[in-house]
């Protein structure tokens, strides 16, 4: 048990390495998706429950939808491209 600790510990310390295999701009990149898709699904809740649409302030939106088109033009870029 005590091993599968550390080895967890260690794949999360990798992630600030230069060399890694993991590209940071997909795990960035879908977190800003989920929270756009979290605020989709609050909005519609919110309307069938209390007949009332969610507020959310355009510009926090909009910025999560340029963080996720960003994020994953890059990396796609870079893939077609070839690092």
């Amino acid at each position: 048990m005590l091993t599968m600790v550390t080895v967890q510990q260690y794949n999360m310390w990798n992630l600030f390495k230069d060399k890694n295999e993991i590209n940071e701009k997909n795990i960035i990149g879908f977190a800003s998706f989920i929270v756009m898709v979290l605020f989709a699904v609050a909005d519609l809740l919110t309307s069938l429950v209390a007949d009332k649409d969610l507020i959310i302030n355009e510009v926090v939106y909009n910025s999560f939808v340029w963080v996720t088109l960003g994020c994953f033009g890059i990396s796609s870029f870079e893939k077609v491209k070839g690092k």
